[in-house]
């Protein structure tokens, strides 16, 4: 069997989708807010589309960023993935 490298991003890279999963509320909308304020230039709340699970205990939160480099998404990543109301960054 060969080995496949995953694709490689090009940086500048537009609409790159950031998902945040997590416990519903308020709590998780101000965290991913505060987190792409901070390491995305031109990011406007406006960018974040929600998802409720079908039980309204979860949310996915998915961001569409200009990726500047794997530099900015691993912070974010790092960022987001501390917080325990944030279960999975993908």
């Amino acid at each position: 069997m060969s080995q496949q490298e995953p694709p490689k991003i090009e940086f500048p890279c537009e609409n790159y989708p950031v998902k945040v999963m997590g416990d519903a509320g308020d709590a998780l909308h101000v965290l991913v807010n505060e987190v792409m304020a901070r390491h995305v230039a031109e990011f406007h709340p406006g960018l974040v589309t929600v998802r409720d699970s079908s039980k309204g205990r979860f949310q996915s939160l998915t961001v569409m960023i200009t990726a500047t480099g794997e530099d900015q998404l691993q912070a974010i990543f790092q960022d987001l993935k501390k917080n325990p109301i944030v279960r999975m960054v993908l």
